[in-house]
Order: C-alpha cells, then structure tokens, then sequence
C-alpha cells in the first residue's frame, strides 16, 4: 500500500469542514467567481487572412508564438 492509499483510508468525512456553517456560507456568498484569465486592456481582433505556406512554415520553424510573431512582422511592415 503506498502513501496515498494510506492517507485516504484514514482520512474521513468529520476531516472536512462544514460548508453550510455560517461562517463558510457567508465567504461562500461573497466570493467572487472568475471564469478563464483576465481580460486584456486592448483586445486582439479575430481575423481570416491567407499566407503562403512557406511563409507559415518559416515563422513555425522558429517554435511557439509563430502568431505574435507574425503580428509582430505586420506591425513593422505597417509602420507601427
């Protein structure tokens, strides 16, 4: 039997702590939900756009982020 078999046939139910008290429903109550990471000041516009696959393949070569970099890229040719 390992460590972990060994700590839930010991642990039990009274281990817990009891959420309908008053205590943990009132932090219950409070606590404020998030869903996914936080949204960006500036947010990214979805878009279709068609490349040459050499061009794909070149910036994928490089590893991840291959789609910054590409921004990146257009951002420079745009002059920003």
């Amino acid at each position: 039997m390992n460590e972990n078999e060994k700590h839930m046939q010991t642990a039990s139910e009274d281990d817990a702590p009891d959420m309908s008290a008053p205590y943990w429903a009132d932090k219950l109550a409070k606590a404020k939900v998030q869903r996914g990471r936080p949204k960006a000041e500036v947010t990214k516009v979805s878009t279709t756009i068609r490349l040459d696959p050499d061009v794909i393949a070149a910036f994928k070569a490089k590893g991840p982020g291959w789609q910054s970099r590409i921004n990146d890229a257009l951002r420079k040719a745009a002059g920003l």
